[in-house]
């Protein structure tokens, strides 16, 4: 009757379109430009805003493509126990072993930036500011989306084990309470990868070797805890709405012993880093002189379809949460 009770309000608990949370993926793309060089930052910090802003724009599109879902996770516990030899690290190695959609139906995240770096290296050669802008901001989405362990699981939600809405309060409940005020985004300095997809795959098999531990430890915590203790009406974003109570987010942020302030720190690192690599791979083109223009018309027809879709569809393919 208890597990009955606790699924019921998992159920109740208010929806988060998108791993980090509009919030974290705002923050980590926004932290990420004062990681660049002078010469890349020269361009990108006065289009900071929309770097934040359209960091959320692939979540967006999974309520206007089916296939825009499987490019924001893996469920690596598919292909075996760690660390996943059946799972060629190339796509199309990946491919002929597995089959195209044997893979879009269990996750191309790792694939996927690697076509996002391949586009924002062709924009940079081109010294295209608008789809430097837009690829930028998208790629960090992919990126921070590998390091949320709970997209490199196929119990993505928690839905396996009695813990529905587990997502949305390790990547979007925590940051948002403990991000601004308590965590330390001073990292240092942009790298640049010889070898992104090897980056990519370590960055994506910690978060796989994560996951195991951001579901037991909410189990473990939650049996200490009553269960008017767990859920409380707070405010969020000026709304009172029934979530996980301050003190079980700090409480499980503790247990955790900030694993969700690393892996936060790390996306904005990976993120700075790949815009670094794609700019150096396309010959580091000089970006002072681009110029400031305004979004074509084109570009602003697809983000008001974008937005629109938003709004009034239901997502495509299988939910986050």
């Amino acid at each position: 009757m208890f597990r009955v009770f606790v699924m019921a309000l998992f159920l109740c608990l208010p929806f988060y379109a998108s791993a980090w949370g509009f919030f974290g993926h705002q923050q980590i793309n926004y932290h990420a430009v004062f990681l660049l060089p002078p010469d890349m930052l020269v361009f990108f910090k006065p289009h900071i805003e929309y770097l934040k802003t359209h960091s959320v724009d692939p979540d967006k599109r999974r309520y206007l493509l089916e296939e825009e879902g499987p490019r924001h996770y893996i469920d690596l516990d598919h292909y075996g126990p760690a660390p996943y030899h059946s799972l060629p690290r190339d796509w199309k190695s990946a491919v002929a072993a597995c089959s195209y959609d044997s893979l879009m139906r269990y996750g191309i995240g790792p694939w996927w930036i690697q076509v996002m770096l391949e586009k924002l290296t062709r924009a940079f050669a081109a010294k295209d500011p608008e789809q430097i802008l837009k690829n930028a901001a998208e790629i960090g989405h992919y990126i921070a989306d590998i390091h949320v362990p709970l997209h490199a699981c196929s119990n993505h939600n928690g839905q396996f084990t009695g813990q529905h809405g587990i997502h949305g309060f390790w990547e979007s409940r925590v940051p948002e309470l403990l991000a601004e005020k308590e965590w330390d985004f001073l990292i240092g300095r942009a790298t640049y990868y010889k070898d992104p997809l090897a980056l990519t795959w370590k960055r994506v098999l910690q978060s796989a070797a994560a996951a195991d531990t951001v579901l037991r430890f909410e189990k473990k915590l939650r049996a200490q805890f009553s269960s008017d203790q767990v859920f409380a009406y707070e405010d969020r974003n000026g709304q009172l709405v029934r979530q996980f109570s301050s003190a079980y987010t700090l409480a499980y942020d503790r247990l955790l012993d900030g694993m969700i302030e690393r892996r936060m720190r790390e996306s904005i690192e990976a993120v700075a880093s790949f815009w670094l690599t794609a700019w150096v791979r396309a010959g580091q083109p000089p970006l002072a002189s681009l110029s400031k223009q305004p979004l074509s018309a084109q570009a602003m027809l697809s983000l008001q379809q974008l937005e629109e879709a938003y709004k009034n569809n239901l997502i495509k393919g299988r939910e986050h949460e």
